[in-house]
């Protein structure tokens, strides 16, 4: 099933000349891993904004085109259903924190939407475990780490169970330990839940192997479109777009270009390493 589905769309903020984006055509597959990747300031929040319905709700400008979730316009779908099918986590954390403490904020949107306790009790374990914030419960969610707060604000979204999981940039304001957590988070969410996930991000290292597609946004239209084996082919087109491949992938990428590879392009060290030590077993036995 395709969960979303995007058709000529573009955006003009209101007083812009400019669209912020446009001619955007893309179809998203339900329960796979979407990268949303370019330079600053090309257009990748205002696309996951329209996917949310932040946009043209919060905004005003000049629409083009069509979103569609799981069929349904977003433009006429009621709040109510697109805030329990899409949940949104910002880069600012604290952007959309609520309660006094991490288990309020937890568990009031399960008490607004009328859950049992048990069901209650079960999602709060669930989502603590995948965020690892189990022993942040009686604390406030304002005062905790930067990571931390990533984390809680991930896990607020989570327990409503939405089908769709938008993260806007998510380890943007983290440092590296937290960057870590949040992409641990990610593969666990990958490997184990089943959601439709896009994300914003511009550590491609690391986003890369969790991909299934990877799209590019440079200057408001989809620059390049592929799986990542594909989605780094031509490297040089890449960086001129603001785009730093993986330094694995970068090296096979070379070994391709000289003619001593011809298969895709490993996104992961592990794959790359691998690959290399076949092309010099190759070159032994041709020695």
């Amino acid at each position: 099933m395709i969960a979303v589905s995007i058709k000529d769309l573009g955006w003009k903020y209101a007083g812009r000349k400019r669209f912020a984006i446009e001619n955007i055509n893309l179809d998203i597959e339900e329960n796979t891993f979407v990268s949303i990747v370019g330079p600053n300031e090309h257009g990748k929040t205002t696309l996951v904004s329209c996917i949310k319905g932040l946009i043209p709700t919060n905004y005003h400008g000049v629409w083009r085109g069509k979103v569609e979730i799981f069929g349904e316009d977003v433009r006429t779908l009621p709040p109510q259903t697109l805030a329990a099918t899409i949940g949104f986590v910002f880069s600012d954390p604290e952007a959309q924190f609520t309660a006094m403490t991490v288990e309020e904020e937890l568990v009031f949107g399960l008490e607004n939407i009328g859950l049992p306790l048990s069901e209650i009790e079960e999602r709060l374990r669930w989502a603590s475990e995948i965020t690892m914030i189990g022993d942040l419960f009686d604390k406030s969610p304002y005062e905790v780490s930067g990571g931390q707060k990533q984390r809680v604000a991930i896990a607020s979204v989570l327990v409503m169970r939405p089908r769709i999981l938008i993260l806007d940039e998510p380890t943007s304001m983290l440092d590296p330990f937290g960057k870590d957590a949040i992409f641990e988070i990610l593969t666990s969410l990958r490997k184990e839940a089943n959601l439709t996930l896009i994300v914003v991000e511009h550590n491609i290292e690391e986003v890369a192997p969790l991909s299934d597609l990877m799209v590019m946004l440079y200057d408001g239209k989809i620059a390049k479109m592929a799986p990542p084996e594909e989605f780094f082919e031509n490297s040089d087109f890449l960086i001129e777009h603001g785009i730093q491949p993986p330094q694995a992938t970068m090296f096979v990428d070379s070994l391709k270009r000289d003619a001593y590879y011809n298969g895709h392009l490993p996104v992961s060290l592990d794959d790359a390493v691998q690959v290399t030590e076949n092309v010099l077993k190759k070159i032994k036995q041709g020695a």
